[in-house]
């Protein structure tokens, strides 16, 4: 059974600073500190994967279960914590939800669309009202007024950034923390790869003192891209992150809202069978290339001519009435994932195996003799 949090509240004239103390993990960061988890182990916010079982079972398991909220209307967003609610061992166990809030116009990409439906305050207001511990922006930065009523609310703020300048945007307009995701992760993603992009996130953070960590303390950042296992966790940590954003290792779990075929599609997944593709978003986004893509890479000029004219390749063909077969989406680490597991597994393995990755490290610095952790 999880341990029941027990939270402090503090209420400046600015903001309101929250202090939650939860029964510690074998890995005690920052991230879990704040957030009040036993791992430093955050679910990704993956449309229609990370729905409120899954998000459950990472919360259970003693990481941070998120829910993504790409395009669900405030009713449907209502509904999914519902269920995340009803599936939680204990009513005070923290959680987050993430949306997806590309800038529209202006000097944005032209196939950009407003994917809240123009909803934003009403899926804020949603997220404040369901006691979510944190938000999570992705593929942009939020209005700095929605940073703003979060943070009036207790409410952590997050973003994902795929390149250094990213993260000097978000942290700019205010957010807590920044989640470096490398090229190589699932999804919307960017190119530099986690190893390069992790130190330098890490570095552009320590020139922050976000306000709702205290004003005294860097902004805090996540790793992501390529992680499935405590080797990924470890290094990540080693790197200067608090903690990790798993998604693809996710999609091949018992609770993943995604089809049983998404599911064997990461498990049968080869190291060189994913790709990135402008076709599905007009975005970058990580996939498991299929026919379908493969025939649209063979057009280049075709994809380049349509997402300049604002039109999303995949759009086109809808429009056009041509067949249409949506890849799975997932990271390249889906090479090296061999089985669909129990979401609590998946974290208990990951610790376990970080706990020996440390272990290991710690053995390098002591003349080659293993001592007490």
């Amino acid at each position: 059974m999880a341990t029941p949090t027990k939270t402090t509240t503090r209420t400046t004239t600015t903001t309101t600073t929250t202090t939650t103390t939860a029964a510690t993990g074998p890995i005690t960061t920052p991230l879990t500190t704040l957030l009040g988890i036993r791992h430093p182990i955050l679910l990704a916010g993956m449309a229609r994967v990370s729905n409120g079982r899954l998000a459950a079972a990472v919360s259970n398991a003693g990481g941070l279960g998120v829910i993504g909220g790409f395009m669900y209307t405030p009713e449907q967003l209502r509904e999914i914590v519902a269920e995340l609610k009803a599936h939680l061992r204990s009513p005070d166990l923290p959680f987050g939800i993430d949306l997806a809030l590309p800038q529209v116009g202006g000097s944005a990409r032209k196939t950009n669309h407003d994917y809240t439906g123009g909803r934003l305050d009403e899926l804020v207001d949603v997220t404040i009202e369901s006691g979510a511990r944190l938000f999570v922006s992705a593929v942009g930065v939020p209005p700095r007024r929605v940073v703003d009523r979060l943070h009036a609310a207790g409410v952590l703020v997050m973003n994902m950034v795929g390149h250094p300048k990213h993260a000097v945007k978000a942290l700019d307009l205010g957010v807590d923390m920044v989640c470096a995701q490398g090229g190589e992760g699932g999804g919307h993603t960017g190119d530099v790869a986690n190893s390069v992009l992790i130190p330098a996130v890490v570095d552009v953070a320590k020139r922050y003192r976000p306000q709702l960590l205290g004003g005294d303390r860097p902004a805090l950042v996540l790793a992501a891209g390529g992680i499935c296992d405590g080797r990924g966790l470890a290094s990540s940590l080693m790197q200067g992150a608090v903690g990790v954003w798993v998604g693809t290792r996710f999609v091949a779990s018992v609770e993943a809202g995604c089809s049983d075929q998404h599911k064997e599609a990461v498990v049968s997944c080869g190291f060189e069978d994913t790709e990135r593709t402008l076709v599905i978003s007009g975005r970058p986004l990580r996939m498991k290339t299929n026919d379908y893509i493969r025939k649209w890479h063979a057009q280049p000029d075709k994809i380049r001519e349509l997402c300049s004219k604002g039109i999303v390749p995949l759009e086109h063909d809808l429009d056009q009435g041509n067949e249409v077969d949506m890849p799975h989406l997932m990271g390249q680490v889906a090479g090296a994932i061999t089985k669909i597991q129990p979401a609590g597994e998946i974290v208990d393995e990951m610790v376990a195996e970080a706990v020996e990755m440390l272990k290991l490290a710690n053995v390098y610095l002591n003349g080659g003799k293993a001592s007490k952790l």
